[in-house]
């Protein structure tokens, strides 16, 4: 019998996933494992998921869940996104991009867009017409987001967009990018502003390679370049401009957040995962799971599991209550990415030479999981931000 790695813990989503919670993440592991899944050596292989899978998505009610159902979204909240993300790491499909695209790029459009943006653009999400990406990284601007340097000029009621951006997620998919650039390189921080691209409508927009990266494969990761790029005015988010680095700031704790969703979900499979192996698999005539080290060893990794999920779980709940401040976000982020590493790469030792090989999907996991503790702000900003509220 195969372990289920909602069940490998015994307090999973405790205090914030009622039952119409419950039912979508029971939704969501039935829809990846059927529809995602049995596709996805494919995707790895080819380093980018079908839009046909984006657009069964949408139809299924994976997309834009936390999005309120007049602009076609589901009247959530992130608990559903939450659980549609840990999803994800449960089925073992964590390369597919729609965590980014609901619970990232669809909020920036519900808090700052107008009436007329919100209308136009998050309904097509919704149903995966619309691919969302937000590039924010530069070739010389990383985690410095007051760094980047594309530029965005207002030319009578047009913004000409210049610029490049790289290791944008959902970068060759995506058709509506939310682009963070400077109106006022004079103002610094106070220049920034925030400008969506709907790349189907416009000449001077190009795509980069498709990145190749150590992990993640199935998921498209770019460079793009803007050159000459005109946009209507009235596609800057906000009322005016200057204002993206707030708004940055202000939604960085979710995506820190989803990220801690993202490593609490691949935990719990690679537990699950090695509580099968260790029990099938036979050394010195008997299973490995009856070694005492292997015993200590998966003790010491459910505690720390265990400790992990309550430490998400109060976070969700403090988010979900307006009360997940920036700090704590980033302890989210720094230490379940941390964890989310040590305990793959401990239950890969677990599997043995078998661990190193591709067939299993621990040594997946371990490629995949790298990529956490950078994106999103790498763990030492987080300890930076962490350090400066002391």
């Amino acid at each position: 019998m195969t372990t289920n790695p909602a069940d490998i813990l015994s307090l999973p989503r405790a205090g914030w996933a009622g039952d119409e919670v419950a039912m979508l993440y029971d939704m969501s592991t039935r829809f990846l494992s059927e529809e995602i899944a049995p596709h996805y050596e494919e995707y790895e292989k080819n380093e980018i998921v079908d839009r046909s899978a984006w657009e069964k998505a949408g139809a299924a009610g994976l997309l834009c869940a936390s999005m309120p159902e007049e602009y076609g979204g589901s009247g959530g909240t992130y608990a559903h996104e939450s659980v549609i993300a840990e999803a994800l790491g449960h089925v073992g499909v964590d390369g597919f991009g729609i965590a980014l695209h609901n619970a990232i790029v669809a909020p920036y459009i519900l808090h700052y867009g107008s009436e007329e943006q919100k209308k136009k653009w998050l309904p097509k999400m919704a149903t995966g017409e619309l691919i969302g990406a937000i590039a924010m990284t530069e070739p010389g601007a990383g985690s410095d987001l007051q760094g980047i340097k594309t530029r965005a000029e207002k030319d009578g009621n047009q913004y000409r967009i210049n610029g490049s951006k790289t290791f944008i997620t959902n970068g060759q998919n995506a058709n509506l990018i939310i682009v963070v650039t400077k109106t006022d390189p004079t103002k610094g921080a106070k220049g920034t502003s925030l400008i969506v691209v709907e790349t189907d409508e416009v000449e001077g927009f190009t795509r980069g390679r498709n990145l190749d990266k150590i992990g993640l494969k199935a998921n498209d990761t770019s460079e793009l370049f803007f050159n000459d790029v005109r946009v209507p005015t009235a596609n800057l988010l906000g009322h005016e401009e200057g204002q993206g680095f707030i708004q940055l700031m202000q939604q960085l704790p979710q995506e820190r957040l989803l990220i801690g969703a993202q490593a609490i979900g691949m935990i719990e499979r690679a537990l699950a995962v090695t509580v099968d192996y260790v029990k099938e698999r036979k050394a010195f005539g008997k299973a490995v799971v009856e070694f005492q080290n292997t015993q200590f060893k998966l003790a010491e990794l459910k505690t720390e599991a265990t400790i992990g999920r309550v430490f998400y779980n109060d976070c969700v709940k403090r988010h979900l209550n307006g009360g997940l401040d920036p700090v704590t976000a980033s302890m989210a982020k720094y230490w379940l990415s941390d964890l989310q590493c040590k305990v793959v790469d401990e239950c890969l030792q677990l599997h043995g030479g078998y661990g190193y090989m591709n067939e299993y999907p621990i040594a997946r996991m371990y490629r995949d999981a790298r990529v956490q503790r950078i994106y999103g702000g790498t763990n030492e900003i987080m300890k930076m931000l962490i350090g400066r509220s002391l």
